[in-house]
Order: structure tokens, then sequence, then C-alpha cells
């Protein structure tokens, strides 16, 4: 499994409507993550400046998320997500973290 650890910028004034959304995750995007290899996939936020840093566990990072690609659950998600982030540069959030580097694993 490939740890994968990203970060994305959330725009303070949405936080809370980001943090509320995720307390509420489609059902059926949930079961298309699980389907196209997300696993394991946490968020965690810096209320103080916006910083979001996920991370999940995957076979293969390209093949999940070209699996996404084509759901159509995902394409509304990820366009209703993306007033929430700072920085895409006209990319999905999905497509548009920085993906970081893996330095160190302790099982």
């Amino acid at each position: 499994m490939e740890r994968v650890g990203f970060r994305l910028k959330i725009r303070t004034a949405k936080m809370d409507e980001y943090v509320r959304r995720h307390t509420e995750v489609w059902p059926e995007l949930l079961a298309e993550l699980e389907k196209t290899g997300w696993h394991n996939y946490s968020i965690f936020l810096d209320r103080k400046d916006g910083t979001l840093f996920g991370y999940f566990e995957t076979p293969d990072l390209a093949a999940a998320q070209a699996g996404m690609q084509g759901k159509d659950v995902n394409t509304k998600w990820q366009s209703e997500m993306m007033e929430f982030f700072e920085d895409l540069e006209g990319t999905t959030p999905d497509q548009g973290f920085l993906k970081l580097e893996h330095i160190f694993f302790l099982a």
C-alpha cells in the first residue's frame, strides 16, 4: 500500500462549512472511494490558518485518482468543494493537492 499525505489550504471564512460538510459525506461517494482504492482516509485541519492535511492509503495513487475521475458523484462533490480551497489554479481538490514526501513510518 502506498501511504499518501497531502496538503491543501481552506479559505478561513469557509472552514466551519467545510467541517460540517465532512460530517455528512454522501454514502455513494464513500462507496466509490472504497471501490477505487482510497483506504484509511483521514483529514486534519489547522483552524488557525486553514492548512489542511490529508492522509490515505492506496494500492496505486494514479489508479485511485483515475478511478474517481469518471464517477458522477465525485464530479459533483469536487465541484461543490472547490469553493472551499485556495490556490487550486483551475483544478479540482482531488487532483490539485500537494502530495507530501513520505520520509518515515513506524509500524
